[in-house]
């Protein structure tokens, strides 16, 4: 079975960092720091997603400055903040040693993405990680999904998408891959039911025995 995972509140709780780094780019731009309530809202979204919304006007050089900004942040100090979530390495561990593919597919940067992964030494982990490079202005995540899906050469009948956001499991739909939505993360139990995944996995144990059953 090939797996593919998001990052960002599937594998990892990377919010605190994520939050002071957008709050800190907006601090350093004359803004005023966002409610992480309102934060929490955006993780799993494009940083120029993300700063074209909160400055509030879609001029491209300002949300490039901001990106810009962010990234060297993150990379100095946010990244200390992120963790895997407790019973992740041991849940692929698990996967890896039934037979399973494992690959990351994420909105985050790729190079971001990577430097995530060996943070939290997750990286033996993986067979690719999917993510769009740094230039890129737009991603749609299906686009991620049918990359993962061509690299490893799988079927759609043969994979499934694990995800913390009603995004996660519209990407994979649009290939036919069946999806597991994860509770822990950042989405709303609401968001996520109202994606209609094929399971809801409230923790990591119930993901480990759905997989197993379904593979």
């Amino acid at each position: 079975m090939h797996l593919l995972f998001d990052l960002d509140g599937t594998l990892t709780d990377s919010f605190p960092g994520i939050s002071r780094s957008i709050n800190h780019t907006l601090t350093a731009l004359g803004r005023d720091p966002v409610p992480l309530e309102r934060l929490r809202t955006l993780v799993g979204t494009r940083l120029v997603g993300i700063f074209t919304e909160l400055l509030g006007q879609d001029d491209q050089a300002l949300v490039d400055r901001a990106v810009e900004i962010y990234r060297r942040r993150f990379d100095e100090s946010g990244i200390l903040d992120s963790r895997a979530f407790p019973g992740i390495p041991e849940a692929l561990a698990t996967f890896r040693d039934s037979g399973h593919s494992l690959r990351i597919v994420t909105v985050r940067s790729v190079g971001s993405a990577r430097h995530v992964v060996r943070h939290l030494a997750l990286e033996r982990y993986f067979d690719a990680v999917h993510a769009p490079e740094p230039s890129e202005r737009a991603c749609d995540k299906a686009d991620l999904v049918r990359d993962a899906l061509g690299m490893a050469g799988a079927d759609s009948e043969d994979a499934i998408m694990i995800g913390d956001r009603a995004d996660d499991v519209r990407a994979a739909r649009a290939h036919g891959v069946r999806t597991v939505a994860v509770a822990w993360g950042y989405g709303a139990q609401a968001e996520l039911m109202a994606a209609r995944p094929d399971y809801l996995a409230v923790t990591i144990a119930n993901l480990v025995a759905w997989v197993q059953s379904a593979g």
